[in-house]
């Protein structure tokens, strides 16, 4: 999935950009009003996140444009602009959630995925994209999964992972592989860096991590799910 992030400080920008990329999105990011709009216009991202005090065009201005245009993507305001009234004219032009800076990147991403939720959930069709793996259940298009009644947030990678190994039901799927399909060709993440993700994905997913049945380690070659 594709967000627009477009924010003058070019420390938050870069710093949040970071934050999004590491979970698995695709960032454009924008230093002015004036380039993200341009930008949504050429590539019509699934998410615009937009600071409200920007030069050339500011946030207001920016979501004004694209709700003329599109009344579906999601828009999250950014802004150190607290008072009441902000928060009102910003929903009132159309925006889907508002954040007050500072933030925790934590909260940042959870309103991200719970942007994203919404807007899948409204566009119908999310059930031809489930699937499941025993006991669990993922939807990838709303980026979380169910189990026993409990549900959780999958960031884009989690869902990647998973949907490769359901695709090679029963093979074993070689780390090189879940690297390049999951973090890219142009990303070289190390190698422990794949391992840390699986134990922290069975942590959520298995009924038991110790014993994990739903992603198994193949030594000396990668990770395995067979029912």
């Amino acid at each position: 999935m594709r967000i627009l992030l477009a924010e003058d400080d070019p420390v938050t920008l870069e710093s949040l950009s970071s934050c999004l990329v590491a979970e698995g999105f695709d960032v454009a990011a924008a230093p002015d009003g004036q380039c993200a709009l341009e930008h949504w216009e050429l590539a019509r991202p699934d998410l615009l996140c937009l600071d409200i005090m920007m030069p050339k065009l500011d946030g207001y201005e920016v979501c004004r444009r694209v709700r003329a245009k599109d009344g579906a993507v999601p828009i999250l305001f950014l802004s150190a602009k607290s008072e009441e009234i902000d928060v009102v004219v910003g929903l009132e032009l159309g925006a889907d959630d508002f954040l007050r800076k500072p933030f925790g990147t934590r909260e940042f991403l959870a309103r991200v995925r719970a942007a994203l939720r919404r807007s899948s959930s409204d566009k119908g069709g999310v059930a031809r994209a489930i699937f499941e793996m025993g006991e669990l259940r993922v939807y990838p298009k709303e980026l979380r999964a169910e189990r026993d009644g409990n549900s959780f947030d999958l960031s884009p990678r989690e869902v990647k992972i998973l949907q490769l190994l359901h695709e090679r039901l029963g093979e074993a799927v070689h780390r090189d592989e879940l690297l390049d399909r999951c973090w890219g060709v142009d990303y070289f993440p190390e190698s422990r860096t794949l391992d840390q993700h699986i134990a922290n994905l069975r942590k959520r997913i298995e009924e038991n991590a110790a014993e994990p049945r739903i992603i198994e380690t193949v030594r000396g070659v990668g990770y395995r799910y067979r029912p």
